[in-house]
Order: C-alpha cells, then sequence, then structure tokens
C-alpha cells in the first residue's frame, strides 16, 4: 500500500502536536502540510520542543488537495467555519477533532454524513466513512466503562459518574484555572451535571440500549442529565483521565467481568483488568484500562485513559487505520513521547 498522505489544520496545539508525535513515526504516512497560521514560516520543533531532532517540518499558512486524509485540530466552532469556507476536495477523507460534528441530533452531521469515531461502538461504519468526528476526551473514556452494559441492555435508571482530568484537557490557550500557581496541589469541580460530553455520551448509549434516553421535553443535554450524574473534576496533574463510576447491576463480579471481556475482546486498546489500576498505567498510550469491582447491589467501574491520546489524537489515528483499511493499531504500539 502507498503511503497515506496527511494534512494536518491547526497543529501548534495540544491536540495537533500529539497527532505530529504520533504521524512522524507512523510508517504508512507522508505528512505533507502542517498547518498553523498563527505560526507559519516556523519549525515545527519551536513550538513542540521535544520534536527537535525528530523533524524539519515547517508550519504553513495554506492547505493542498494533495492530500488523502485531513485532521482538523482547530477548536469548537472553527472546524465547521473552516469547511463552509474553505473547498476540500471529494477524494479527501476528514476526522475532525472539534466537538461540532459529534451529535447526531445536529443538522450539520446529518448533512455532511459524519460518522462518531468510536471505533469500540461504530468500527464497522468508520471503515466505510469518509467523514469520521473524533470524540471528546470525558466521552471516551466514560463510554467505554459502560458500552458493555448498554450493548447487554443492562445500564440501570442513573448512572453516577465522578472523573478527573489533566491540565491538558483545558487546550493550550491559558486561562485562570490552567495557571500552573492555581492548579498545583489543587482540585475543583466544574459543569457539574451539565457538562457538554454528556450529549454525545447519552447518544451512543441509546445506540445500544434503545430508551436509554428519556422521553421528556427538553434538550438533549437536559434529557442526559436526567440519567447521568456526571462531576467532572480538574487535577493538578498534566494529562489523562481517572473516572469512578458506579451503577445497580444484579449479576456478580465475575458476571460483570464476563460482559465487559467479551464485549472488548477483539478492541486492541480498550483492556480489562481483573487488579486495581491507576492512571500511569495509560499516560503516553491509546489504551484504556477498565477495572471492576462489585458491592452491594452496585457495580463499581474505573477506567483510566489519556486525554490527548485515546481521549483525543490516539483515537484519531486509530480512525484514519480504520478508513483506509490498516490495522488499527499501526503506528500506535509504542508509547509517544509527549509531556
Amino acid at each position: 500500500m502507498k503511503e497515506i498522505k496527511v494534512g494536518i489544520v491547526g497543529s501548534a496545539g495540544y491536540t495537533g502536536g500529539e497527532l505530529l508525535r504520533v504521524l512522524i513515526y507512523h510508517p504508512k504516512v507522508e505528512i505533507v502540510f502542517t498547518q498553523s497560521a498563527s505560526n507559519a514560516g516556523n519549525k515545527v520543533y519551536d513550538v513542540h520542543n521535544d520534536l527537535f531532532g525528530d523533524t524539519e517540518l515547517i508550519f504553513s499558512s495554506d492547505i493542498c488537495d494533495d492530500i488523502d486524509v485531513l485532521f482538523l485540530c482547530v477548536g469548537h466552532g472553527d472546524a465547521r467555519k473552516f469547511l463552509e469556507t474553505n473547498i476540500i476536495a471529494e477524494h479527501v477523507k476528514i476526522v475532525d477533532l472539534s466537538q461540532d460534528y459529534r451529535l447526531k441530533a445536529n443538522t450539520e452531521y446529518q448533512s455532511r454524513n459524519f460518522v462518531y469515531g468510536l471505533p469500540e461502538l461504530n468500527r464497522e461504519a468508520i471503515k466505510a466513512a469518509h467523514y469520521i468526528a473524533n470524540p471528546g476526551c470525558f466521552a471516551t473514556n466514560i463510554q467505554l466503562a459502560l458500552l458493555p452494559l448498554a450493548a447487554d441492555g443492562k445500564l440501570s435508571e442513573q448512572i453516577h459518574v465522578h472523573a478527573t482530568t489533566g491540565s491538558t484537557g483545558a487546550g493550550q490557550k491559558p486561562g485562570p484555572t490552567t495557571h500552573f500557581s492555581w492548579r498545583n496541589n489543587n482540585l475543583s469541580a466544574y459543569k457539574s451535571f451539565e457538562h457538554q460530553h454528556l450529549q454525545e455520551i447519552s447518544e451512543s448509549l441509546d445506540q445500544l440500549q434503545d430508551g436509554f434516553l428519556p422521553d421528556i421535553p427538553g434538550t438533549l443535554l437536559e434529557r442526559a442529565a436526567q440519567r447521568i450524574n456526571f462531576i467532572p473534576q480538574r487535577g493538578d496533574f498534566t494529562r489523562g483521565i481517572f473516572s469512578a463510576i458506579y451503577v445497580d447491576f444484579q449479576g456478580d463480579e465475575a458476571d460483570a467481568y464476563q460482559l465487559y471481556e467479551s464485549y472488548y475482546g477483539t478492541h486492541p486498546f480498550t483492556i480489562v483488568s481483573h487488579k486495581n489500576i491507576d492512571l500511569k498505567q495509560v499516560v503516553n498510550t491509546n489504551k484504556s484500562i477498565i477495572h471492576l469491582e462489585k458491592h452491594g447491589d452496585k457495580l463499581l467501574i474505573l477506567n483510566a485513559t489519556d486525554n490527548l491520546l485515546k481521549g483525543a489524537s490516539g483515537q484519531a489515528v486509530q480512525n484514519m487505520n480504520l478508513l483506509f483499511g490498516l490495522d488499527e493499531r499501526e503506528g500506535l504500539r509504542l508509547k509517544s513521547v509527549g509531556f
């Protein structure tokens, strides 16, 4: 197979940098251009310092059509604007890392025929797709923790989620809650019960367990919040997401493990562990590791995921591999060099 020609838009941010770290050493990829309006003309390693010695790529201000796939690593709302103002050749496949096309309820999603790019949910649809909406980081972690239950119709009425993310989840632009002196040795909750990722989580769970979303008046976010009690937290570490989720579950612990191991048996990056887990097991990998415990009538589900890889750029490469008929592990077997 010839090399896949890749273009990246918005490559100076965290997800763009992580994508470059993976794709530079991907054996089947040629990076044709890496665009950044604010850094055009600069060496990539002037921004992503750890890539010094790995690449001589230069940020460009323009894009070209001599590519097979385009990655959009731009801010939320900017992907839609980009596609509205730029003509992309019909043969070019697109993987969008923003939230602009993730929701089936969104008319933009429907009109452009985007497929939601969670391989553990939509692997066959991804293989046949042209446009991919890459999932959000919290959404990836929480969905992977719950998909086996939904697929077996065993999701309970109420789902309780506490999930903590690293500072890179807020993006590269500095803000009051990403400043080192505020974030270090600190912990806080934000967007409790109303985080935007509840929408894509609920759509996926409803896809597997019909009727999961309550049929009541309100927005998708309001309906999702009736079932998923989500408390997001900011951690004082750089990267990764660790979630603790509990639901009512009638079977015993062995039943739960059988359910999860069966569901993820053919998915190489989601691993079920009988031992307790920690965040460092997944940092700088494309893995998501799940641990289960039964406590009375409650099933505790722990999940650890790297927000920049499996939660963003690694999953984007996994989707690219599926789009072009490669082993989905191609270029993702080793730890990336990052934060």
